[in-house]
């Protein structure tokens, strides 16, 4: 049975690259990961990458270290761009994976949206919660129900 490999990450700076074949895919420190990476700054699960719609995205597990798309800190889930660098604690990889036409353009417009709109809740943007994370508007108003 042949294995159908979705993509790989490349080591920035040389190394053998790391087949992507199944999604979701766990890394991490842990034996247990689907990628197991033995350095002391990698958390013991550090991120995950799953491959849905045709595009690879990338969610930080609450790592210690972080995980940062071309610079930038993951606070949510990021769908990543073939030639994308992923930086898992100190250790930069490339993303490479083919895709179609029209999944690339429907990527190219998810990540145009600006940077903020990735590190903030649905109930931040709604108005429901403020960014401390209480489930209450921001404002301090409370409702208050009537018992009869």
């Amino acid at each position: 049975m042949a294995v159908e490999i979705n993509g790989e990450l490349v080591p920035v700076g040389g190394g053998d690259p790391i087949p992507l074949l199944r999604s979701p895919m766990t890394l991490g420190r842990r034996g247990s990961c689907d990628i197991c990476l033995e350095f002391p700054n990698i958390s013991g699960r550090h991120c995950e990458f799953s491959f849905r719609d045709g595009y690879w995205t990338v969610r930080d597990l609450n790592s210690q270290n972080g995980t940062k798309v071309n610079g930038t800190r993951l606070s949510a889930p990021r769908p990543l761009i073939p030639g994308d660098e992923v930086a898992i604690a100190k250790r930069k990889y490339a993303i490479q994976y083919t895709t179609s036409d029209e999944v690339r353009r429907r990527l190219d417009e998810m990540v145009s949206e600006p940077e903020e709109i990735w590190g903030v809740s649905l109930l931040e943007k709604a108005g429901l919660a403020n960014p401390r994370g209480d489930a209450r508007p921001s404002d301090s108003r409370r409702l208050t129900l009537d018992e009869d």
